[in-house]
C-alpha cells in the first residue's frame, strides 16, 4: 500500500495537472481552485506517508515501488523509497507547492492554466528527486525539472524573464550533463557488483568498495552539478537573476535549492565517503567563503529579492558545513536547516511578492512606514526576519546552533575555527535583515502610494499563518523532527569517520 501510494503521491500532480490545459479560459477560478484542492491532496497523501514512517536501522527505505525499466540486460530500474533524510524533505516539498498556488493566486495574471500545469508538473519533478533510489530515474527528475521552470521564468518573470530563464536552463543543462557521465562511470563500476551487469540501483551501488582514485572522480562528476545548483561559491551567479525575475521564488528558495543539498547528502557522502573525507576541509572552505559573502553582498543591495537572493547563499553555505563537518549533530542540523531556510526566507519572499503585487517594485527606497497600514504584514514579516537571523524560540536558531556545535567539535575539520568563522555569518545577517526590515515598515509614510496600500488579505494571512505555526513548532519542539533523521544520519557519519583514516590526507 505505502509503495503505491508514494508512486500515486509523485505523479499526481502532473497527471491531474494536465486537464488544467482543458479549463475554460474564461474561468480562471475554477482552474485555481482546481490546482489548489490537487495540491491539498498531495500534501494529504505525503503526510499519510510520514505519519506512517517508522525510521529503520542504518540507511534503510520505507514505502519502496520497484518495477523493471529497461529490460533484463541493463539494471535500471523504477525504485523510488524514503528514508529518514529524504521523508521531511518529501512533505515539506508538498506544503510548498500548495502555499505558493495559493499565495500567488491574484499576481499570475496571464496563462493561468498554463502557469498552474507548470507549478504542479514542477512538483511532480522535486517529489520524484527527493524519492528516486535509482541514479539513472533521479537524473530523468532532476533534467525533467528544468522544463517548467524555464517557462515559468520564461513566461512569467519580470523584464528580464528571457535572459534568467536562458542562464537558468544552460547552466543547469550543463551541470547537469556532468552529472549524466558520472551516472554512467559509476553504473559501469557496478557491474562487478551485478553479475558484470551495468546498474544504477542506489541501494546496490552503497555496498561498492571504490577505490580512493576513482571516489575522488566520481566526487566531482556528481558534486560540481549539486554544488551549482545548490549554489556554493563560486557558481552562484545564476541566482540573483532567477530570484529577481522569477514569480514562484518561494519554490525556488523552499525546495529548488535543497534538491542539491540533499544529492551531496544522498550521493556524494553515501557513494563517496572516502573522497568525501578528503575534500573536506575544501568544501568547508568554501562554505565558509559562501556564508560571509553572500551576507557581506546582501547588505548593500537596494531590492528587497536581492537581499533575500544573496542571503540565500549564505544560508546555503550553513546547509553545506554541516554535511562536510561530519558529526551526527551537524548533518542533522543541515537537514533541518533545509526545512527552516525553506519556511524563514520562503514566508519573506511570499511577503515580499504581495508587497510587489500592490506596489509593483522592489526597490526599498519606494517603501517607509508601511506598519501603520499594514500592521498584519509587518507581525508576520518580523517573525519571518528573526527567523532568519537565528532568534533562539524560532527554527532558524535550532538549525543553526547543531551545525555549529557539530562544526566545533568536527574531528575531521579537527579545529572550531571553522564554526567561528560560521558564527561571523549569523551576526551579518542582522546587518542585511534589519536595515531591509527598517527600510520597509518603519519612518513615516512619505509616499501617497504606500499610504493607500491594504494590508494582508485572509487567503495572504493565511499562507503566513502555516509558515509561522511550522516556524514556532520547529523552534520550540524540533525533536519529533530530529528523530526522523537520527538513524540514517548516524550511519551515513559512521561510514564517512571509517573511511576518513583511509584517505590520503
Amino acid at each position: 500500500m505505502g509503495s503505491f501510494l508514494l508512486s500515486l503521491t509523485i505523479f499526481f500532480p502532473f497527471l491531474f495537472g494536465i486537464p488544467l490545459l482543458l479549463f475554460n479560459r474564461e474561468k480562471e477560478v475554477i482552474a485555481k481552485s482546481y490546482a489548489f484542492v490537487i495540491s491539498l491532496l498531495v500534501l494529504v497523501m505525503a503526510v499519510f506517508l510520514l505519519l506512517n514512517f517508522e525510521p529503520g536501522q542504518g540507511i534503510q527505505f520505507k514505502h519502496v515501488a520497484l518495477e523493471a525499466w529497461l529490460g533484463e540486460d541493463v539494471d535500471v530500474k523504477y525504485v523510488v523509497g524514503l528514508d529518514g533524510i529524504s521523508v521531511l524533505l518529501f512533505v515539506f516539498s508538498a506544503l510548498v507547492f500548495a502555499m505558493v498556488i495559493l499565495g500567488t493566486w491574484t499576481s499570475v495574471q496571464k496563462n493561468v492554466r498554463e502557469h498552474l500545469f507548470f507549478l504542479l508538473t514542477l512538483e511532480t519533478c522535486i517529489l520524484g528527486i527527493f524519492a528516486a533510489l535509482d541514479l539513472f530515474l533521479y537524473y530523468i527528475f532532476w533534467e525533467a525539472m528544468l522544463i517548467p521552470m524555464y517557462f515559468l521564468i520564461g513566461m512569467w518573470g519580470k523584464a528580464n524573464r528571457a535572459f534568467a530563464a536562458t542562464k537558468f536552463f544552460v547552466y543547469m543543462l550543463t551541470a547537469s550533463l556532468i552529472m549524466l557521465i558520472g551516472v554512467i562511470y559509476i553504473g559501469i563500476c557496478g557491474a562487478d557488483l551485478n553479475g558484470g551487469m551495468f546498474t544504477t540501483d542506489y541501494q546496490k551501488l552503497l555496498l561498492l568498495d571504490l577505490p580512493f582514485s576513482i571516489q575522488a572522480i566520481l566526487f566531482w562528476f556528481f558534486g560540481i552539478s549539486f554544488l551549482a545548483k545548490a549554489p556554493l561559491f563560486p557558481l552562484h551567479t545564476w541566482l540573483p537573476e532567477v530570484y529577481a525575475e522569477s514569480p514562484v521564488s518561494a519554490v525556488v528558495t523552499g525546495v529548488l535549492l535543497k534538491m542539491a543539498t540533499y544529492a551531496l547528502m544522498r550521493f556524494n557522502v553515501g557513494l563517496f565517503p572516502q573522497a568525501c573525507a578528503y575534500f573536506s576541509t575544501l568544501m568547508v572552505v568554501l562554505s565558509i567563503v559562501s556564508i560571509i559573502y553572500g551576507a557581506a553582498i546582501a547588505s548593500v543591495q537596494k531590492e528587497m529579492r536581492l537581499v533575500l537572493a544573496y542571503s540565500s547563499i549564505s544560508h546555503l553555505g550553513f546547509l553545506t558545513l554541516g554535511i562536510f563537518a561530519f558529526t551526527e549533530e551537524a548533518m542533522q542540523g543541515a537537514i533541518l536547516q533545509m526545512v527552516n531556510h525553506g519556511l524563514s526566507t520562503g514566508l519573506l519572499f511570499m511577503l515580499v511578492g504581495f508587497l510587489y503585487e500592490r506596489r509593483k517594485t522592489d526597490r526599498l527606497t519606494d517603501y517607509g512606514g508601511l506598519k501603520k497600514v499594514m500592521p498584519l504584514g509587518a507581525m508576520f514579516f518580523t517573525i519571518a526576519m528573526l527567523s532568519s537571523v537565528g532568534l533562539p524560540g524560532l527554527n532558524g536558531f535550532v538549525g543553526e546552533f547543531l551545525i555549529l556545535v557539530g562544526a566545533f567539535n568536527s574531528p575531521i575539520l579537527q579545529n572550531g575555527t571553522f564554526a567561528v568563522l560560521g558564527a561571523i555569518g549569523v551576526i551579518l545577517s542582522v546587518v542585511y535583515m534589519l536595515p531591509m526590515f527598517q527600510k520597509i515598515f518603519l519612518g513615516e509614510l512619505t509616499s501617497d502610494d504606500n499610504r493607500r496600500l491594504s494590508d494582508l488579505n485572509l487567503r495572504e494571512s493565511a499562507v503566513a499563518v502555516v509558515f509561522v505555526m511550522l516556524i514556532v513548532w520547529i523552534g520550540i519542539a524540533p525533536n519529533p523532527f530530529l528523530k526522523l533523521s537520527e538513524k540514517s544520519t548516524a550511519s551515513m557519519i559512521e561510514k564517512v569517520q571509517q573511511n576518513s583514516s583511509l584517505s590520503v590526507k
